[in-house]
């Protein structure tokens, strides 16, 4: 699928960006200072709330105890052992998880919304989750322990899913050596109906381990521990960091294949590259929090329509605002029905699902489908 806005608005997807910079300079530097310090907010608020109230000067004072042991922070206030343990050991990880999840996935977003051209694509086009998915159900229900030190073997075998998937989508889609998009996409959607059959087999032959199963394919983050954050730390920040400076690619992706080749791009060893990048940002991320939609799909949709195509613009933007929404919205899902604590997934629909259709309506004249 083609986005017709290329024929509607041809300038919209400049690979030179420099007039849609004059344009909006004015704008992306507010709109990235804003959302840094929505990010700092987010996180604030996610380690505050909870059953155990704590007040920000007593968020202050764990966090500089942890980071400068020898620092004694001159307060009034006294942090008990149990405050610190609570604060630290599970809300400031799950904090940390939500915003590196979050980043992966509009990251993602963004990487293979300009491989395909196409608006509606989202991190778990090429059959990833499907995967991840597949493994998470297996560990479950067999009982499976494979694991790294201190991270779950449900989340293992997860990773392990997402991977073995994207080499199966990756060797389908070659053709004559190259990586053919149209292929990927379809061998994407195949792969993942394949895998979701297998994995509706497993749910009908599971018992007790439905309920588990079914509330980790939802997502969310109450499992989150520092071991989690640690290892995927390194990977996320990575593949981050290498998306950024490659940003200029993604721009001359959306371009056609013979522009992209006369401007110096190898479009398909380009290909190749962020495909893996998105992939594993993907893979982590479900590994670790389960299946959360709408982050990747939204959040790239609403930085483009507010800063541009431009992706040295879009990336950063989409990151931090995919790093503070999904946070958000894990503190709805805690505060909402308490002390039921909803699934972030189902929060992310509802909250996503409506507005991108309000952006859809009021933006018909540009986005035609």
């Amino acid at each position: 699928m083609r986005w017709d806005c290329l024929r509607l608005n041809p300038k919209f997807w400049e690979a030179d960006p420099s007039k849609l910079l004059k344009q909006k300079t004015k704008l992306w530097k507010y709109y990235l200072i804003f959302l840094s310090f929505l990010l700092i907010l987010a996180f604030v608020i996610s380690v505050r709330i909870g059953y155990l109230h704590v007040s920000y000067v007593e968020i202050f004072q764990i966090l500089l105890g942890k980071m400068f042991p020898w620092f004694n922070l001159d307060t009034a206030l006294e942090v008990g052992k149990a405050e610190e343990y609570v604060i630290w050991n599970f809300r400031f990880p799950r904090a940390f998880m939500s915003m590196l999840v979050g980043a992966a996935l509009a990251a993602s977003g963004c990487i293979f919304q300009a491989i395909f051209k196409n608006p509606l694509a989202d991190p778990y086009i090429i059959g990833v989750s499907s995967g991840a998915a597949l493994g998470a159900a297996v560990a479950i229900i067999l009982g499976l322990s494979i694991s790294f030190p201190g991270v779950s073997g449900i989340a293992s075998t997860a990773f392990i899913g997402a991977l073995v998937t994207l080499f199966i989508v990756y060797r389908l889609a070659i053709t004559g050596g190259r990586v053919s998009v149209t292929t990927l996409l379809l061998a994407g959607v195949i792969v993942g109906i394949f895998f979701s059959a297998i994995l509706s087999i497993l749910m009908v032959f599971s018992g007790w381990e439905l309920h588990v199963l079914i509330f980790w394919l939802m997502g969310g983050f109450s499992h989150i521990r520092w071991p989690y954050v640690i290892t995927s730390t390194p990977i996320i920040l990575t593949c981050l960091i290498l998306t950024f400076f490659l940003a200029r690619n993604l721009n001359l992706l959306l371009l056609s294949e013979e522009e992209a080749q006369y401007l110096g791009l190898d479009v398909f060893k380009a290909i190749k590259v962020f495909l893996v990048l998105g992939a594993f940002m993907t893979a982590i991320a479900v590994s670790c929090s389960g299946c959360i939609g709408f982050v990747g799909l939204v959040v790239p949709h609403i930085m483009r329509i507010l800063l541009g195509p431009d992706h040295r613009i879009l990336l950063p933007s989409s990151i931090l605002a995919g790093a503070s929404l999904l946070t958000l919205c894990d503190v709805m899902a805690r505060v909402i029905f308490p002390p039921i604590e909803l699934p972030v997934g189902v929060v992310t629909a509802l909250i996503g699902a409506p507005f991108f259709l309000y952006l859809l309506h009021k933006r018909r004249e540009v986005y035609v489908f």
